[in-house]
């Protein structure tokens, strides 16, 4: 059958082309067919016409419940999965309308308790200020009513007094209690008229008296308007001639006693108390700025110490002393402070916890010297540093970045192992959070291994040892690891809790297993600090860089080392002009745990330094010029001798030890105090090695001028002389000495300073004669003739004359003769002839000592 024949393809509607139909069922407007072929059973969806006999009416259910309206092609379990993840979504909505319910309902009562709480606090607010209104008014009004008493009193008592005088001389007219009350003070000026000029009170002229008639008269107008209660208090002419009565509370003072007792009633009419300051005293301070410190006005300082004997003004500087007295009789507290307290300018809170912030961790890398930790390291990085290091050993502190494959960053610092480079490796310990112990496995335990576990365990620090070289065919890590044991370092392979892993920086094995050691000790340590902060960090390296100047290689600790920060370290202090990281590149900042270059510093700082950001550029300033002063005064007092005795025993001393002195510069600070310690370790007490100078950067002329006036040679680190200094030395004849391999430059110097040790004298007994006879020849002196008693008497031999075996005289001989011939020796059994150079108390039975000296020529160890 084909598709010409009139049928349609299968899927439009038509029968299918091959296969048996099985069977047929309609759902909504779409009738499927099951057909079953030889390979395979095929459900055919074929749309169905409305109202056809094949179409099925839509119903609300599937039916997936009923098996016989089930599609064909759905088992039972697949059915029950269906309704059972159904039902499962059902129950989920409803909890989750539930748990909807429950949250509006706790907000609706969250809003409903803080609307009450706020309508409860301002009742209460009401409440009060109302309380303190009514308590206002009624001290107002008490106050009223008192004033208004007094006023009466007075008034009552001035008309008495009136009264009293208008009728010793006039009677008074009758009239009401009212009119006798505005009446009443117009009496005196009556009485004054009636009086005349003839009784004027002497001393006022009689225009004078007119005017005084004409006020008491107005006066007496506006009492009768009804002012008297306005001037009751105030004081008249009669009330100052007359004996009775005194003057009385003006209106004034009445409002000013009603105003303090209404702020009294607020609460804001009481005094306030005088603050207590704590104030800060130098050693001296100005009598203007004691009084700014204080707040008090400088005039009142200047009258306390006036009062105390001293005339100064308000420029004037006083003591600290002085200025305690002030201080306590204006009531303050004085607080004594020293020049060192410029350095509290400097950040010292303390960080809380919600402001502390994951960090990287810091890893040092630790061990023997030539035991791999820069090939380790190394193949970490995927880097080859240990190429460019004179001699293949590292003689700085490098700092790097090395993202693990986790991507945990990790903060690596790679530190010298030579022997010379102590204070580095103690440097680094310091500064780190986990110390990763390198140890070969074919050398085991060295020195600076165990120096390196000495920092670790002094620092405070977890460990990590990698036991380096295990590719090697002589390798014994189990060796390592009981050595360790000597040292109280017991590893997890031996029941211990210090992690050790196998590595090889050659093939790479067990890198990753170490990097996942560090995370895991990491975590365990968590590590936080907190970014958004000043700057705080350590020096590792500084080195004075030509055409950037000073750098210095600062591992920031805690906050963040921005672009344009003012920060102080050790004695120096600068502003960031830029941050490069360790792989060269330029970056904005430097967050915790990273190890940045800082350009921007006035001077080399000393490695190990601290760096600290502050706010102004005045505050770094001073910080520096305080530190710079300090350290001077310590080197003063160092090499100062107090008293003449010590100035005397200084000298001798000075004078018995032979002295090389030299001058180092090298390309960092760290190689240079490394090399001015390793110095110091050369010589005894004959001789020593003298650092006149150790610095960082090129050998200029100044260090050639200051070797040629001590005569010493310059040591160059690393580091060469310019044209100019070239020159110099070839002029003035001083010798510069290039070095790149520190043992190198420690056994030259051994070798120097050994030349200036005085050889050892070393005496050989070669024989002994005894004197048989004494003779005096003429012209010769006393003769002895001897008999070698044991081995030789030589001519050039030292001799010693022992009496009763206690020696009386050393020295050479003059003559040895046999029979009459001079000879050189004489060996022993044999007679001869001695006579003592400059001496002659020689006798029979004495002993004659002979001897040689050898000079040994001595070295340093």
């Amino acid at each position: 059958m084909s598709d010409t024949d009139g049928k349609k393809p299968l899927g439009l509607g038509g029968a299918p082309r091959s296969g048996q139909v099985k069977q047929s069922f309609s759902h909504g407007r779409t009738k499927s067919v099951v057909v079953e072929t030889k390979r395979k059973r095929v459900v055919v969806p074929t749309p169905v016409k409305p109202g056809s006999p094949g179409a099925a009416a839509p119903s609300a259910s599937t039916g997936l419940g009923d098996p016989s309206k089930r599609p064909a092609g759905i088992s039972d379990a697949e059915m029950e999965r269906r309704l059972a993840a159904l039902r499962a979504a059902k129950a989920r909505e409803a909890e989750d309308a539930v748990r909807r319910a429950e949250e509006d309902r706790a907000r609706e009562e969250e809003r409903a308790r803080r609307r009450e709480e706020i309508e409860t606090k301002e009742r209460e607010d009401r409440a009060r200020e109302e309380a303190l209104r009514l308590k206002a008014e009624e001290e107002e009004r008490a106050a009223k009513a008192e004033a208004a008493a007094k006023a009466a009193a007075a008034d009552a008592r001035r008309a008495e007094v009136l009264g009293t005088r208008s009728r010793s001389t006039t009677p008074p007219p009758p009239a009401s209690k009212p009119a006798e009350r505005a009446a009443a003070p117009a009496a005196p000026a009556a009485t004054e008229d009636a009086r005349g000029p003839a009784s004027a009170k002497p001393g006022l002229s009689p225009r004078k008296t007119d005017r005084e008639k004409d006020d008491r008269a107005d006066r007496g107008s506006k009492r009768g308007a009804g002012d008297e209660g306005r001037r009751s208090g105030k004081l008249t002419l009669s009330d100052a001639i007359s004996d009775e009565g005194g003057r009385q509370r003006s209106l004034a003072a009445i409002k000013r006693k009603q105003e303090k007792a209404r702020q009294k009633a607020l609460g804001l009419g009481h005094k306030a108390e005088k603050q207590v300051r704590d104030v800060q005293l130098p050693e001296t301070i100005v009598v203007s700025e004691l009084a700014n410190r204080m707040a008090e006005r400088a005039a009142d300082v200047v009258k306390a110490l006036m009062k105390m004997g001293m005339m100064v003004t308000m420029n004037q500087p006083i003591d600290a002393d002085t200025a305690e007295l002030v201080i306590e009789e204006f009531g303050h507290k004085a607080v004594r402070v020293s020049d060192a307290d410029v350095e509290q300018v400097i950040d010292t809170v303390k960080d809380s916890d919600e402001n502390l912030l994951p960090r990287p961790p810091i890893v040092t890398i630790m061990g023997h010297v030539d035991h791999g930790k820069t090939s380790l390291l190394d193949a970490i990085r995927k880097t080859n540093v240990v190429s460019g290091e004179a001699g293949g050993i590292t003689q700085h502190i490098g700092a790097y970045q090395v993202k693990a494959a986790n991507g945990q960053t990790i903060t690596f610092l790679d530190t010298p192992g030579h022997a010379a480079f102590t204070s580095m490796r103690s440097r680094g310990a310091q500064v780190t959070d986990i110390v990763v112990l390198v140890v070969a496995a074919d050398d085991a335990v060295m020195p600076q291994t165990v120096e390196a576990i000495n920092h670790a365990k002094a620092a405070k620090v977890p460990m990590i040892v990698a036991i380096n070289k295990i590719d090697k065919h002589e390798a014994n890590p189990q060796k390592v690891r009981t050595d360790l044991l000597q040292h109280e370092i017991v590893v997890e392979a031996m029941s211990g809790d210090v992690q050790d892993v196998e590595v090889s920086a050659k093939t790479g094995l067990g890198l990753d297993d170490l990097l996942e050691a560090i995370s895991l000790q990491a975590e365990v340590l968590e590590l936080r600090a907190n970014p958004n902060r000043a700057a705080q960090g350590a020096v590792i390296e500084a080195k004075l860089d030509v055409g950037r100047g000073p750098v210095a290689t600062v591992l920031v600790q805690n906050g963040t080392l921005r672009k344009g920060d003012i920060f102080v370290v050790g004695e120096q202090w600068g502003k960031v002009r830029a941050l490069i990281n360790d792989k060269g590149e330029t970056v904005a900042e430097a967050g915790p745990s990273s190890a940045v270059e800082v350009l921007g510093l006035s001077g080399t700082p000393s490695a190990g330094d601290t760096l600290n950001v502050v706010e102004t550029e005045a505050q770094a300033r001073e910080i520096a010029d305080y530190r710079i002063k300090t350290a001077k005064d310590k080197r003063a007092a160092a090499g100062a001798a107090t008293t003449l005795e010590q100035l005397m025993a200084k000298a001798k001393a000075d004078q018995s030890v032979a002295e090389l002195p030299i001058v180092i510069k090298a390309d960092v600070q760290g190689s240079a105090e490394a090399i001015v310690q390793a110095m110091e370790k050369i010589g005894n007490e004959e001789v020593r090695v003298r650092v006149l100078h150790s610095g960082v950067g090129a050998i200029t002329d100044t260090d050639v001028g200051l070797a040629e006036a001590s005569k010493a040679p310059v040591i160059g680190f690393n580091v060469r002389a310019n044209a100019t200094a070239r020159a110099s030395a070839t002029q003035k004849g001083v010798e510069i000495r290039y070095y790149s391999i520190i043992y190198d430059l420690v056994d030259d110097i051994k070798k120097a300073a050994s030349g200036l040790l005085k050889a050892e004298v070393r005496e050989t007994f070669i024989g002994y004669a005894k004197i048989l006879e004494v003779f005096k020849v003429s012209g010769v002196g006393k003769v002895a003739g001897c008999l070698v008693t044991e081995g030789v008497a030589r001519r050039s031999a030292g001799v010693r004359l022992l009496r009763d075996d206690v020696v009386i005289h050393e020295g050479t001989l003059k003559t040895l003769k046999r029979f009459k011939d001079e000879v050189k020796e004489v060996i022993s059994g044999q007679e001869c002839g001695m006579a003592f150079e400059n001496y002659d108390d020689i006798r029979q039975g004495d002993v004659i000592e002979i001897f040689e000296r050898e000079e040994v020529q001595r070295s340093l160890d």
